[in-house]
């Protein structure tokens, strides 16, 4: 709940939280505030915005708007199956790997630096062939890929605190693993988790609308941001402008969610307290040292000039 507080608090974070809700609301509700049916094709073929398209159509005469507002949630429920699968794989093995001793430890590192070294649209390319190009197989191998990095953050800060006073203090006077899990490095693990998830999210849209590009993971005429950029792309003669609107929506969610990772890493860390303090000081009307805005004290008199005015 403190993260929370100092979150808000913090202009950049509002203004990406309410870009991701919006962005959130049109994922829930794109079908339904669609105006026309994504898949229906009308007579006016590569028609400018107007009255009755607002974005205009595209080269088969489907709104493009429609298209857009239903292509949010496929476009962002396939980023975030990726990101959980990620989650779900990389941050129990992370935690277990500071107390699995040194077999353990080493099986997981080199399974985690096996799984680094392999790139994401080859992987998805290959899985995609083996299990079917889909979806559900696309993200899942995204999200086998991405847990190397909830994996290595989780064990960093795990592997810091499993050597604190306190931790070994509570495991010499009998507490069990589990809970100086849940008591002692939990807490400090969340914030560093937020933090990755939110910049994992950005990355996992992006290679959802490349994986859709590219005709993998979601098969056209299915609306996604990265088949509809796929598709305006062999039109730019008549279109110029066409692939503007997805790419903005795109633009807009993933620097959001790259703002909102930087907030949260501000928040967890207490620079926001700090910032009000100093700002606190800098209030007109109130006395404050030279150094004040450096969290510093005034400097001290030179004793040497004292004594000379004291011999004066």
């Amino acid at each position: 709940m403190r993260l929370l507080r100092n979150l808000v608090r913090i202009p950049a974070a509002r203004v990406a939280l309410g870009i991701l809700a919006v962005v959130a609301l049109l994922a829930v509700l794109g079908g339904q505030l669609a105006p026309y049916d994504p898949l229906h094709q009308f007579g006016d073929v590569l028609a400018g915005p107007s009255g009755h398209h607002l974005l205009g159509t595209d080269y088969v005469g489907r709104d493009v708007l429609s298209r857009l507002l239903a292509g949010t949630r496929l476009s962002v429920v396939g980023a975030l199956e990726a990101v959980l699968i990620g989650l779900v794989l990389g941050v129990p093995t992370g935690l277990a790997s500071v107390w699995a001793g040194r077999l353990g430890e080493w099986l997981a590192l080199r399974a985690s630096e096996t799984l680094m070294i392999l790139p994401f649209t080859v992987f998805a390319i290959a899985v995609a062939g083996t299990l079917g190009n889909g979806l559900h197989q696309a993200m899942g191998a995204v999200g086998v890929l991405t847990s190397p990095v909830f994996f290595r953050i989780t064990r960093a800060v795990a592997l810091g605190l499993r050597r604190t006073q306190y931790v070994e203090s509570a495991e010499l006077m009998g507490a069990s693993r589990l809970w100086v899990l849940r008591t002692h490095v939990w807490s400090k693990v969340v914030p560093n988790i937020a933090v990755a998830s939110a910049q994992a999210m950005g990355s996992a849209l992006l290679v959802v609308a490349a994986l859709a590009f590219l005709g993998l993971g979601i098969i056209p005429p299915t609306p996604t941001w990265g088949g509809m950029l796929s598709a305006d792309l062999g039109f730019l003669q008549q279109q110029a402008w066409a692939p503007l609107f997805p790419g903005v929506l795109m633009m807009l969610t993933v620097g959001s969610l790259n703002i909102l990772a930087d907030c949260i890493r501000e928040a967890s860390t207490g620079e926001v307290r700090r910032r009000r303090g100093l700002a606190a000081r800098a209030l007109p009307g109130r006395p404050r040292a030279p150094f004040g805005l450096l969290g510093g004290a005034d400097p001290a008199p030179d004793r040497d000039e004292e004594a000379g005015r004291a011999a004066a």
